[in-house]
C-alpha cells in the first residue's frame, strides 16, 4: 500500500517520539507529546512541493496535517508551506 501526495502535499513518516537526553536518560513518548514540534522523514512529495526530496529529515508542527494509517504504518500528510525546517545530521 502506498500514498501519492498531490500538488503541494508531502507524506512524512514521523520519527519515534521517545528520545534520549545527552546524559542518557530516555524520555517516554508521553513526555515528548508536550513539545509543539515533531521530526520525520519525507517519504513522498507532490508535484508542486519544491525544495524537498524523499529522504529529507524535517521539523513540522505536531498538530499540522492529517494522520493516515497505511498497512499498519502511521504517516502524516501536510502541506509544504507548513514545514518549519530541514534537519541535517
Amino acid at each position: 500500500v502506498s500514498i501519492e501526495p498531490l500538488d503541494e502535499y508531502l507524506v512524512i513518516q514521523p520519527s519515534n517520539d521517545e528520545t534520549e537526553t545527552r546524559s542518557g536518560l530516555i524520555l517516554p513518548a508521553s513526555a515528548a507529546s508536550a513539545v509543539a514540534v515533531r521530526t520525520g522523514i519525507i517519504t513522498a512529495v507532490g508535484s508542486d512541493a519544491g525544495g524537498i526530496e524523499p529522504g529529507d529529515k524535517v521539523l513540522y508542527p505536531r498538530d499540522e496535517g492529517f494522520d493516515v494509517r497505511l498497512g499498519g504504518i502511521e504517516v502524516k500528510v501536510i502541506k509544504r508551506e507548513n514545514l518549519i525546517a530541514r534537519i541535517h545530521d
